[in-house]
């Protein structure tokens, strides 16, 4: 099987003027042979971020000599149909593509009598005394909402008996199938490959960390979330992921699920990550079968002690200080952050990508419990990660105006210049440091203050707050604010 995927608009290039979606006038008089997974050899998955997957299929299959019909069936039914290839392995020039169509219409009962209107079926009834059986024709009319049919002389509606039908349509399938004409110089055995874009396989990363007892480290489990709706299975596939946004083209418009513990997480292997253009690509070292109608995870990464921090953050608004308050708020509590680096002297280094990280912590009896969760973007190699666990419970504050004065007024411009108290109490047994960050309106100034700030950037200050012990501090300071 081929190692990559040829450009999708050489595909478009080589099949325009020859392909159709939907049913396509080939020669009915073609012999048609069929090929199920059984015929398969090779099976080679490439899952993007975005609903969207490369499928790669070899098979060998006997062909006539001349010219036939290959039904290519159980191949997926979100399959891209403009984007499909066959080539012959290794003898491509001996094997020629007239002409190809991807049946998606499949065989219910409904399909089936939809395509009989305005053609005969048999009715047959069942004498409910004797069990003898009748058989009379009739004329299919209507099938939509109900049935209606024409037998004999009257008009029936609904189904009177069992319907028989005499054979299933040429353009109804029971699986979703792509019919290829082609031609051959020669009879046997060939190996021809299939390579096609399909929707309905999706992936994610889905990570689990779980703090130390000092909430200084962690260890990092990352899982790869496989989804599959695509309408067909890939058995023993190698599967590949790209992480990172693939630029596409606008066009129209219950769960297999394996839990694992902690201790099978870190024994699992990580997944081999290389670069592919301004991508990431990612493969696992062993085949694997993706079922249809299955959420399936494979291990991505592992990594201990990685070095970690938390934080305890209290933000304000900017209309404090564009009016007059008083009062801004009691029992405010912190937002917790945990934040670690992507190094690899941290025991990391890799890229990864975008995902959710649940973190959990054990207890006083050694039973891991959930603290958080938060959402990452792709993160490249040497980038901090940091995440919104929740609110703090016992560390909590209040936020006072303590004096307002507007000190120029006008059409053009406004100076304000106010005071501020901020109360923190901590009622842990251990100290913890509260940063306060301030945004501020317009042109900005602290004029007065018990604590040094830091500008964090144009419109933030920041201040890092001691506080001991069950015990509290304070933060005063008093701003000028121009706008």
């Amino acid at each position: 099987m081929k190692g990559t995927y040829r450009n999708v608009l050489g595909i478009l290039l080589i099949l325009a003027g020859c392909f159709t979606a939907g049913v396509v006038h080939a020669r009915q008089d073609l012999p048609e042979v069929r090929s199920t997974l059984q015929d398969q050899k090779q099976v080679a998955v490439t899952i993007y971020n975005d609903n969207l997957a490369l499928v790669r299929d070899l098979r060998r299959i006997a062909l006539p000599k001349g010219e036939s019909l290959l039904a290519l069936r159980e191949v997926s039914g979100g399959m891209m149909p403009e984007t499909a290839l066959l080539q012959a392995s290794g003898d491509g020039k001996t094997l020629q593509v007239i002409e190809q169509s991807f049946d998606f219409d499949l065989l219910t009962p409904a399909k089936l009598l939809e395509k009989y209107v305005g053609r005969s079926v048999e009715v047959v009834r069942v004498h409910p005394q004797t069990g003898a059986e009748s058989r009379e024709q009739a004329e299919v009319l209507a099938a939509n909402g109900g049935v209606v049919l024409r037998m004999g002389d009257r008009i029936e509606t609904g189904v009177p008996g069992r319907l028989v039908f005499p054979a299933v349509p040429e353009n109804l399938r029971d699986r979703p199938t792509l019919v290829v004409q082609l031609a051959s110089d020669r009879a046997g055995e060939r190996e021809l490959e299939l390579s096609y874009l399909t929707t309905g396989l999706s992936w994610e990363a889905d990570y689990v960390a779980e703090l130390n007892p000092a909430d200084d480290r962690l260890d990092l489990y990352g899982w790869v979330t496989l989804s599959n709706q695509s309408g067909a299975e890939f058995r023993d596939a190698r599967l590949q992921l790209v992480a990172g946004n693939v630029h596409r083209v606008a066009g129209p418009p219950v769960m297999d699920f394996e839990a694992r513990s902690m201790m099978a997480m870190a024994e699992a292997p990580k997944m081999a990550e290389e670069t592919l253009l301004d991508y990431h690509l990612y493969t696992l070292d062993r085949p694997t079968t993706i079922r249809q109608n299955q959420v399936k995870q494979v291990a991505l990464l592992t990594a201990a002690g990685v070095p970690a921090a938390k934080e305890y953050v209290l933000r304000g608004g900017e209309y404090y200080y564009r009016g007059r308050h008083g009062d801004l708020g009691e029992k405010l509590h912190p937002a917790v952050y945990l934040e670690f680096n992507n190094r690899e002297k941290s025991g990391l280094g890799v890229p990864l990508p975008k995902g959710v990280i649940r973190v959990y912590k054990q207890d006083s009896r050694g039973n891991a419990q959930f603290v958080g969760e938060d959402r990452i973007e792709h993160t490249a190699k040497n980038e901090a990660v940091r995440l919104r666990l929740g609110e703090a419970f016992d560390v909590n504050a209040r936020r006072v105006q303590t004096d307002y004065k507007k000190l120029a007024g006008g059409e053009k411009e406004t100076l304000i210049e106010s005071a501020y108290r901020i109360e923190l109490k901590n009622a842990k047994s251990e100290p913890v440091t509260v940063i306060v960050e301030e945004p501020m309106p317009g042109d900005w100034q602290i004029v007065q203050e018990n604590l040094p700030h830091e500008k964090k950037n144009a419109r933030t200050a920041v201040w890092k707050i001691r506080v001991p012990a069950e015990g509290e501090a304070q933060l005063t300071y008093r701003t000028r604010v121009k706008y």
